[in-house]
């Protein structure tokens, strides 16, 4: 939905709010988003101190009057606040409340809406982008954080024969079960929660949404989980996710890194906040370049 109404108006403006956000890509991509499809936006990076991210993005949200600065429209929201966001919001989407956790806020007049595009991204890149089938697929998730809070409903919703959860700590996996169990029952899919060393094996898609990458630890599970051919996938991209990439080409896997789930994700926010579905394919090609260059 476009708020522009003349020609001459101002950008509206738009943010992605975390600690730290000074390597975020969300910039450039939103960028081309807006090129490809004439919205009048300007999009930029919020850094968020970790006592203040509600009073921060308040004071964003109350920017702006339209004549001398564009009036603020909304936010993406990345680690470590995707938690505190849902707080903050007068709505929130089926898959945001599922996931209790929210990665994209609308800053409506009635109140904000919040939304988590993270699933749908993911799933999109893994189906369209990368052509695997989840339906009817054993997936292991591994790690029970906010990275798989927000892909977890919308993995059940594409009707994987069956999902493991692996973590450190197996309550939290137990508990992202329990809050995922009536989703995973309306869709006939199997939920089950592990400890990191008990995984299972022989999966056909593996994604590691734990922070393992990020730290620059080692891969967390063992090599059994990758079945011969399957797809591997890092939420992290470039150097973050080359380690656990390594380990799946090494181990029979297909490595696949989480650029297309970024693109993906943030193509699902612009149509949240504009009501207008932008074309990823070039977006995520001229990324890659960049990024392998």
């Amino acid at each position: 939905m476009s708020h522009v109404s003349g020609i001459d108006a101002l950008p509206e403006r738009y943010v992605v709010a975390g600690h730290p956000v000074e390597h975020s890509r969300s910039p450039a991509i939103h960028a081309r988003f807006a090129q490809q499809t004439g919205q009048h936006i300007d999009y930029g990076r919020l850094p968020c101190p970790l006592d203040g991210f509600a009073a921060t993005l308040r004071a964003f949200a109350a920017s702006g009057d339209g004549r001398t600065l564009g009036i603020a429209r909304g936010c993406n929201i990345t680690v470590p606040f995707k938690f505190e966001a849902p707080a903050l919001a007068a709505s929130l989407s089926d898959r945001a409340r599922l996931a209790g956790a929210v990665n994209t806020l609308r800053f409506d007049a009635a109140g904000w809406a919040g939304d988590n595009t993270d699933g749908i991204g993911l799933v999109r890149d893994i189906t369209r982008n990368a052509g695997v089938a989840l339906a009817e697929r054993r997936v292991l998730l591994v790690g029970a954080g906010g990275a798989s809070a927000g892909v977890l409903g919308p993995l059940i919703e594409a009707g994987c024969a069956s999902i493991a959860i692996a973590n450190r700590t197996p309550d939290k996996a137990h508990a992202l079960v329990a809050r995922h169990a009536e989703w995973a029952a309306k869709h006939g899919v199997a939920l089950s929660a592990h400890a990191l060393d008990d995984a299972g094996a022989a999966f056909d898609v593996v994604i590691n949404g734990s922070a393992a990458s990020l730290a620059g630890d080692a891969v967390p599970v063992h090599a059994r989980v990758l079945a011969p051919g399957a797809l591997a996938l890092d939420m992290m991209y470039g150097p973050a996710a080359a380690g656990f990439l390594g380990w799946a080409r090494a181990h029979g896997g297909i490595g696949r890194d989480g650029l297309g789930m970024l693109v993906e994700q943030a193509a699902e926010a612009f149509w949240f906040w504009r009501g207008v579905r932008p074309d990823t394919a070039p977006v995520l090609a001229a990324l890659r370049a960049e990024v392998d260059a």
